[in-house]
């Protein structure tokens, strides 16, 4: 029905219904001043939202232009919309809606990569940001170094102008400017990594050494990549949420948003010549170190929320407010934190930890917000090293126990074996998920040898932890519990 109604576009914004908050700014003024490769709706709930904010309320020339790396989904929803969209703050109390104007255009990098190129060698672009989850860096998980197997890799160090990955098109890009004698753009990354503007600056002048030790050079003493730390909650989009924004705006929006209202967004202050939005002036924290944040957002909310994804898809339960609705899963989060996560967690400056996941605790229990523990379940393979490996690594190497914690990796490990607690298939998706699975049923039905051949992927797990026979012991012993068990008489015990 609600492709019958006129659609979003510029033209409809006056129309739009007093509730909703829309564009007060000129949009006529805006430039292409940022590049965003993975036009997500993470991005687009959260670094869009910042940048719309400044425009707002400061007025500028702040435009986004978003790159798909590899679908043309996104652009086909916005572009008809000249790049408007609506996002829905949502909980308890209700929806606000809101209608974002910052975004110019859309490209589709397999489509024309040489437009994409185009944009990020253009003299404007000052900052090109990246949200493309763990699995876009091409990278090893458990070494930090760039896979040059990887297929997009592989292609693009032997075809570099025409790049297919997101570190070849920087590299490319930072490359045509040098040439043209422009300034590099800063590259701001936005997904869950330790350290994530040192990693990727690895993976960049790595990639760029392969071709060019000059370039390299240049990338190293010219370019800033800058950490930060991202949070909001931003469920996977389901058909009732694009029945709430039409209801909101009158119009049919095929690209709307929704998200908590809570956000977070902390920026090691260090952009080239200073460039970037104000951000600082609608929320954001622009910090000299984003590390302490960084290492208690990972460990405290990404770290449970996995631990909830696996434990809690096993049991039967379709969302994160499911899941801690459960008495067993409520006290296994609240041990999690109390007896392995907080201990290993240095606590950033003015923050008390306890105060910090009773906080979560608040957010996973938003009723409004559906967020699908098989969402959050995807890619456990780059996910697991930085969330809860390093953590496991630490109580180990001080002789501190890890119960909670093997009992996750192991509900990991029964998780990409592909069958749940009834042997129903479960659509795993995970960049390694057809070798695990080739890996867990060659190992049979025994808990032992299943264990030990998830634990032979050292991409995963380093070469250490399968020597650690503490750690092997108490996965071993966690596995064996859940096929007995199951995941919920396991938590509760």
């Amino acid at each position: 029905m609600s492709e019958t109604l006129p659609r979003l576009a510029p033209e409809r914004l006056a129309t739009l219904p007093p509730g909703v908050a829309r564009p007060g700014y000129d949009r006529a003024a805006l430039r292409p001043r940022i590049v965003h490769l993975g036009l997500g709706a993470f991005f687009r709930a959260h670094g869009a939202h910042y940048t719309e904010d400044v425009l707002q309320r400061l007025g500028g020339d702040w435009g986004v232009v978003g790159v798909s790396l590899q679908r043309p989904d996104q652009r086909d929803r916005l572009a008809p919309q000249g790049g408007l969209y609506t996002t829905i703050s949502r909980d308890a109390a209700g929806d606000a809606a809101r209608v974002v104007g910052c975004v110019l255009e859309v490209l589709v990098a397999p489509e024309d990569p040489q437009a994409v190129l185009g944009r990020m060698a253009a003299p404007e672009v000052a900052i090109v940001s990246l949200t493309i989850t763990e699995k876009g860096y091409c990278h090893d998980p458990a070494s930090g170094q760039l896979n040059r197997q990887h297929p997009d890799i592989r292609h693009d160090l032997a075809e570099p102008g025409a790049p297919r990955s997101a570190v070849g098109f920087l590299v490319e890009a930072l490359r045509l400017r040098r040439a043209r004698g422009l300034r590099p753009f800063t590259v701001l990354c936005c997904d869950n990594l330790p350290q994530n503007g040192r990693l990727l600056a690895g993976l960049v002048r790595d990639f760029a050494a392969a071709h060019d030790a000059d370039l390299a050079a240049w990338i190293a003493a010219e370019v800033q990549f800058p950490c930060s730390m991202v949070d909001r909650i931003v469920p996977a989009m389901v058909p009732e949420d694009l029945e709430a924004a039409t209801r909101a705006t009158g119009c049919h929006d095929a690209a709307p948003v929704v998200h908590e209202p809570f956000r977070q967004w902390v920026i090691e202050d260090r952009f080239v010549g200073g460039l970037r939005p104000r951000w600082e002036e609608v929320g954001a924290q622009l910090v000299a170190e984003v590390e302490p944040f960084e290492h208690m957002k990972l460990r405290l909310l990404n770290g449970a929320h996995s631990a909830l994804a696996y434990l809690g898809y096993l049991a039967g339960h379709e969302t994160i407010v499911d899941t801690v609705s459960d008495p067993a899963f409520r006290g296994f989060v609240q041990r999690l934190w109390a007896e392995e996560l907080i201990p290993e967690v240095p606590p950033p400056p003015g923050v008390d930890l306890a105060a910090y996941t009773g906080a979560l605790l608040d957010r996973f229990s938003n009723p409004s917000i559906r967020h699908r523990t098989w969402q959050i379940a995807m890619d456990g393979s780059q996910k697991l090293p930085q969330r809860l490996l390093g953590v496991a690594r630490e109580r180990l190497a001080g002789a501190r126990p890890i119960p909670l914690l093997a009992l996750i990796i192991a509900g990991w490990i029964r998780y990409v074996g592909g069958l749940d607690e009834c042997g129903n298939a479960i659509d795993v998706r995970d960049p390694l998920a057809g070798e695990l699975r080739a890996a867990l049923d060659a190992a049979g039905e025994d808990p032992v040898a299943r264990v030990r051949a998830a634990l032979g992927f050292t991409a995963v797990f380093g070469e250490d932890l399968p020597r650690n026979p503490v750690f092997v012991q108490a996965v071993t012993a966690a596995y064996a519990r859940l096929l007995a068990d199951g995941a919920r008489a396991s938590v509760a015990a």
